[in-house]
């Protein structure tokens, strides 16, 4: 009887171990993630000087569209690294002067065919699909590590040792969720 219990005890440890490692390692799939977001929006946000400075020389009576893109910029690197919510509605909100920078560039038909001007938009492209890739690969971690810190039994380990749901990176504005409207 005794080996019974022993064996039962080992078994029970053995697979509490288990958990335990199944949640460090989701935890740090999902600090992969955030890195990950954070490399691309680095990329952006340096590519951002090179890409007003090409707009200004071209329009420059266009003040408000690049100082709304400077100014996000700068918001943008305010906030702190570890606060997605709050780095997910920045970056929100400086794609959306981005946008307005990029319209305001419609205008100018000499801007629209500078070399330097297509590239800098060429990899302001590159770098938004990246970032789409890097937030899908995140938010599936997120998900990964939320359902196995609510899931029995991993929740028993994940309560005892602080394990806590992480936040996903998601679009705060509800417009750039809604469907466009097209007509012709």
């Amino acid at each position: 009887m005794s080996w019974f219990f022993l064996a039962a005890l080992i078994a029970l440890s053995v697979f509490a171990i288990v958990l335990y490692n199944g949640l460090v390692k989701k935890r740090q799939m999902v600090e992969e993630g955030w890195s990950g977001i954070d490399v691309q929006l680095k990329r952006r946000a340096n590519l951002i000087p090179n890409l007003v400075e090409t707009v200004k020389g071209y329009a420059s009576h266009e003040k408000e569209a690049l100082e709304a893109v400077t100014s996000m910029r700068a918001q943008v690197s305010a906030v702190p690294k570890d606060d997605v919510a709050g780095r997910a509605k920045a970056e929100g909100e400086l794609s959306h002067a981005l946008g307005r920078l990029f319209a305001v560039a419609e205008a100018y038909p000499d801007l629209k065919a500078s070399q330097n001007f297509s590239d800098l938009h060429n990899s302001l492209d590159e770098i938004e699909n990246a970032i789409q890739m890097a937030r899908r690969y995140y938010n599936g971690a997120v998900r990964n590590l939320n359902v196995a810190v609510e899931s029995f039994p991993s929740n028993l380990i994940a309560n005892q040792f602080k394990f806590e749901k992480a936040e996903y990176f998601e679009i705060e504005d509800e417009a750039d969720r809604a469907v466009p409207k097209v007509q012709f």
